[in-house]
């Protein structure tokens, strides 16, 4: 029997799979009850023999995940900063390191740490009206949950930076071009498509599949451990300017932000 400690993250068994669903209406955020929630899932299912995937999807039509509830910034405070950090790194860094195959049913917007997460992923199926984004930097902030380090493996050095730097939505069609997105489908059919390939999977030894993943990632641990630490201590770095405190208010009073570059 597998179950999730928080409301905020549902969980149920699919034969060999898990289906994890992110539940934190309206636009699915994480916080700091879904983050550890999240981490201590993948341990758990780690430690259950009959589960070889884990297909993970949004709650509702429209988000599969909005990323970080930006209210936890407003003020500005580097503790809290650090804090989410921690959580973030944590786990999705659990998720990436799941022993079986993981699976995003991308069924809406995956933005910020909503995409971060899908990037943790395996896999990902990304339904055709579906956007992706790391808007982080329209805020005062940064990805600071893999999402320099995984999507520039992904895609490349050129796409990582026009999401990033200049804060490109892409549509699922270019996702799947660039190599963001390994199916498109069509809208409402992801987590059926995802189940369907996790059933795939499950056909497959489990022991032959754990390290077939571990070499497959052992060459992108080994350049991105860095990297990824270092995110964490750049995205705290940033709640000492002005414009970190300026981009998160000016999201949150729905207004243009006034950068001082300071």
């Amino acid at each position: 029997m597998i179950s999730s400690n928080s409301p905020k993250l549902l969980v149920e068994q699919r034969g060999n799979t898990a289906l994890v669903t992110i539940n934190n209406p309206a636009a699915n955020t994480w916080d700091t009850e879904s983050l550890p929630a999240l981490r201590d899932l993948i341990a758990d299912l780690n430690a259950q023999s009959d589960i070889y995937a884990l297909v993970l999807t949004g709650a509702g039509e429209k988000f599969f995940s909005a990323g970080a509830d930006l209210k936890l910034f407003a003020d500005g405070d580097p503790e809290t900063a650090g804090a989410m950090g921690r959580l973030f790194g944590e786990a999705f860094e659990a998720l990436a390191d799941f022993r079986g195959v993981s699976i995003a049913a991308v069924n809406g917007f995956a933005m910020g740490g909503g995409l971060e997460v899908a990037l943790a992923c395996d896999i990902r199926v990304v339904e055709s009206q579906a956007k992706l984004a790391l808007p982080e930097a329209r805020v005062g902030l940064l990805p600071c949950a893999g999402g320099t380090q995984r999507l520039a493996q992904l895609v490349g050095e050129g796409w990582a930076k026009r999401m990033i730097l200049c804060n490109e939505r892409i549509n699922a069609a270019t996702a799947e071009r660039i190599g963001l997105a390994e199916e498109v489908v069509e809208t409402g059919t992801a987590l059926e498509h995802a189940l369907a390939l996790a059933s795939q999977a499950a056909q497959q030894s489990p022991s032959a599949v754990a390290r077939c993943k571990r070499l497959i990632h052992s060459a992108r641990d080994k350049a991105i451990g860095d990297g990824l630490a270092a995110e964490r201590d750049l995205f705290v770095e940033l709640f000492s300017t002005q414009d970190q405190r300026e981009g998160v208010n000016a999201f949150l009073e729905k207004r243009e932000p006034e950068w001082k570059n300071a």
